[in-house]
Order: C-alpha cells, then sequence, then structure tokens
C-alpha cells in the first residue's frame, strides 16, 4: 500500500509540473520580433524608406580586409554609354572598404544664376572612372532639363568646399551612408549633404527603363540632388504621364513614362 501511494503522488505532480520544450534549431512564433511576423512592423526599426530624406547619419561603417562578395546583377560586356557613366566593369562587389576618395580638379559653373558646389567621391575600389562620372555628374545637372533650367541656379564641380556630396558606392557602404533608412544596399538616398548612389543601380538601373540605363542615371543624380536642394517626393499624376523626377521611380513606376528630367 506504501508504495502505491508513492506513485500516485508521483504522478499527481507530474501532471501539475510545468511543461519544457527545448528548442534546438527552430524559432517559435512567440519568440520572433515583430518585424520577422507577416504583416507586423517594429517600433524599433526606422520605418522602410528609401530614396527619402533623412538625418545626417554617421561615417560609412565599411570593414577593411573584409572578403568581397559579388551582389547579383545582370553582369555582360561593358558598352559605350556604360563608359560615358564612368563604368569600367559591370560586376558588383557588395562589400568595399568604405573610404571615399575626392575626384581631384573642378570645373566652372557655365552661365548665370547662384552656383551650386558639387563634391564628386567614388568609393575606392570600385571599377570606375572618377573624372568621367564626375563629368557625367555636372553634365547631367547642368543640362537645360535639370534644376538650372531657368537661369536660377548653375553647379560647379569642386574638390574643396562644397555645397552637395555625389558620392557612388558599393551596395553595403551605400547602406551605411543612407542610415537610419534602410536601403538594403539596392536603393539610392539623400542624407544630410550626400547624395548617396548605390552601385548597384548604377550598372543595373531598373526595368522600367528597359535599356536606356543612361536615362536612369540622369534621373538617379536628378532626384538625389533634388532632395539636398529642398524638394521632396511626389506620386505619379496619372497613367501615361511622365513620372516626376521626384518621384520614387526606382521603386516602380505606378503607370508613368520614364523620364529623367526635372524639366523634360
Amino acid at each position: 500500500m506504501k508504495r502505491d501511494a508513492r506513485l500516485f503522488v508521483l504522478f499527481s505532480l507530474s501532471l501539475t509540473a510545468p511543461l519544457v520544450v527545448s528548442a534546438c534549431s527552430g524559432t517559435s512564433e512567440a519568440g520572433r520580433t515583430a518585424a520577422e511576423l507577416p504583416g507586423s512592423t517594429s517600433a524599433a526599426s526606422p520605418a522602410l524608406t528609401p530614396e527619402a530624406e533623412g538625418d545626417p547619419s554617421a561615417a560609412p561603417s565599411g570593414s577593411p580586409g573584409a572578403t568581397p562578395t559579388t551582389a547579383p546583377s545582370r553582369q555582360g560586356a561593358v558598352s559605350a554609354a556604360d563608359r560615358r557613366a564612368g563604368i569600367e566593369s559591370r560586376r558588383v562587389v557588395d562589400r568595399l572598404s568604405g573610404r571615399l576618395v575626392t575626384v581631384r580638379g573642378g570645373s566652372k559653373a557655365p552661365g548665370e544664376g547662384r552656383v551650386v558646389r558639387i563634391k564628386v567621391q567614388v568609393e575606392r575600389g570600385l571599377p570606375v572612372d572618377g573624372e568621367v562620372f564626375a563629368r557625367f555628374v555636372t553634365d547631367t545637372l547642368n543640362d537645360p532639363r535639370s534644376w538650372g533650367h531657368d537661369g536660377s541656379r548653375t553647379f560647379a564641380r569642386t574638390d574643396g568646399a562644397y555645397d552637395v556630396r555625389v558620392v557612388l558606392a558599393s551596395p553595403q557602404t551605400s547602406r551605411a551612408m543612407c542610415r537610419p533608412l534602410e536601403t538594403l544596399g539596392r536603393l539610392s538616398c539623400r542624407n544630410g549633404d550626400a547624395a548617396v548612389l548605390t552601385y548597384y543601380r548604377w550598372v543595373n538601373a531598373i526595368p522600367d527603363y528597359g535599356r536606356d540605363r543612361t536615362g536612369y542615371r540622369h534621373y538617379v543624380v536628378n532626384h538625389e540632388v533634388g532632395h539636398a536642394l529642398g524638394r521632396g517626393h511626389v506620386s505619379c499624376p496619372g497613367r501615361g504621364a511622365p513620372a516626376p523626377v521626384m518621384m520614387q521611380q526606382t521603386k516602380g513606376l505606378k503607370g508613368c513614362e520614364p523620364n529623367p528630367w526635372p524639366f523634360p
């Protein structure tokens, strides 16, 4: 009888003991953060608003000596249009040193109007001709269809004191420079005085522009410098209309037609 009583007590305790589950490699829904759950957002994480104005962030957090990885890209032969944009190889390395090199020299601002000084920087290690890239940037901004179309402003390039920096960087360096905005290295941004262009898009553009990668490159320069000039985002005005340059065209044209210029 005493043995049976002891067995009954042990059986009763086993019914009231807490159930312990050991998770070896899986993750339960209860253990996931809000950002990981479908259809939810995390209050602790910045909203995903790439290609938007943001607060100044810290210097690029590149890690010298890290093993480079290649981001997916539509690699192929470098075209004449690519070379006019400074591209010497269409291979996109995801992470480089994070060190920015200023393109030396400068160019005078053409015409009249308030002079906006542009400094052009390229991340060390990118397969880019910095001088050619810088010329593409200033030619874009001084085009009659760009921000100086009415003679109110004109753009000079400098390697000294500046008003706006235009930076071309690897995906992970551009991502670091854009924080707290999250671009994943696939979108460009304006952060503080820097218009930060990701090499991923500089090489690949977007499908909506088709084979006109030059047009997209004009767009992204005008868009991000437009933010530095105080312009905010706008929407597509209607199907078939030219997409405004301050529309987030990289995220889709929403029925509008491709347009790289503020004043086409």
